[in-house]
């Protein structure tokens, strides 16, 4: 397996908005097409194009494979969880044994690959407005912050309703700190406990962590609009779905189905101009719609396919983890960092 909070979207939409102020291995299935429902947050677009320098991708898009990224492991697992710090991208890198035993690696400005933390039992990633590390983890069942320099973990939601979580999976994560995470079962054996249902969670500022939603089977990838005023959930499996929440006072409201028939959705990002990049796991295509959930353009990739970031020197790249690799696109648009 993204936000306005995000150290790269926000310095983006503020170096705007100051401009116009002073200027103005499995096999590979094959993806059957998708069908957009009624729009639900068209104004996400609308609030942020002020503020947005770029122009949307269209049609197919060209992906290159990250060569030095390739994983060195001999045990089959996933690149997961793309968030970009600074200069340098961070991703998760777990295995299917020993109880998904996963590192978040580095990839720095030379195109070196390290491990920036060991046995950190981490899936998505986010960065918070300290630059710290949000990771879900399957390993302790629950929301950590990592300080990416010495590694150092402190626990930020364990439990709802007196239970551990499943398998925390995707993160996003409001300006003001809210934080929006994915609870599916995929690697709820890392250790015991769990949810009688998969579940979306939000973990307010003071702690506090409420149900979203418990109705879609396995979500997956999360992110938020760069207005703020929708979340964005994807997963379902086969028959997948994309899902917009309205936001209103900082509260999800009721979701609507945005886009259907999405074929086992994984992680997303979004653009600043509000678009939505999807990644199909298995069919390993990457499908970017309009906050109205039209397809704009698409992706087609040499294995299966997880997560996506924009980031780069620019923020112009979109970056995508998959199994046992690493992409990148070059866009013409800035996006969320995660």
């Amino acid at each position: 397996m993204k936000t306005t909070s995000r150290t790269l979207l926000i310095s983006t939409l503020m170096a705007g908005l100051l401009a116009s102020l002073a200027g103005c291995d499995q096999k590979q299935a094959k993806a059957p097409a998708v069908e957009a429902t009624a729009p639900v947050a068209e104004t996400s677009a609308a609030t942020s194009v002020a503020a947005c320098e770029g122009t949307a991708p269209a049609g197919d898009l060209t992906p290159v494979r990250i060569e030095a990224a390739n994983t060195t492991r001999t045990e089959p697992g996933l690149f997961e969880g793309p968030v970009w710090i600074n200069d340098s991208l961070y991703f998760s890198d777990f295995v299917f044994t020993n109880g998904f035993s996963s590192r978040i690696q580095k990839l720095d400005a030379s195109g070196a690959v390290t491990t920036a933390i060991d046995d950190s039992g981490s899936n998505g990633l986010a960065v918070d407005n300290n630059g710290q590390l949000v990771a879900g983890t399957h390993k302790y069942k629950s929301i950590s912050r990592f300080n990416p320099a010495t590694g150092e973990r402190a626990s930020v939601a364990e439990q709802y309703n007196g239970n551990v979580f499943n398998s925390p999976n995707d993160i996003a994560i409001a300006k003001d700190g809210t934080i929006y995470f994915t609870d599916p079962d995929f690697q709820r054996e890392a250790a015991p406990g769990g949810q009688e249902k998969t579940g979306v969670y939000r973990v307010a500022t003071d702690g506090t962590v409420t149900l979203v939603d418990d109705t879609i089977r396995n979500p997956n990838g999360i992110a938020l609009s760069p207005a703020e005023d929708a979340l964005y959930v994807n997963g379902g499996g086969e028959q997948g779905l994309l899902r917009a929440y309205p936001i209103a006072n900082g509260v999800p409201q009721a979701g609507k189905d945005l886009v259907t028939n999405i074929v086992i959705p994984d992680g997303m990002a979004v653009d600043c101009l509000g678009n939505i990049y999807v990644t199909e796991h298995l069919a390993r295509t990457l499908r970017v719609y309009t906050p109205a959930g039209e397809q704009i353009a698409q992706a087609t990739f040499d294995a299966n396919l997880t997560n996506a970031a924009f980031g780069g020197a620019e923020g112009k790249t979109l970056f995508l983890t998959g199994a046992g690799s690493l992409w990148k696109i070059d866009l013409a648009i800035t996006g969320s960092a995660y």
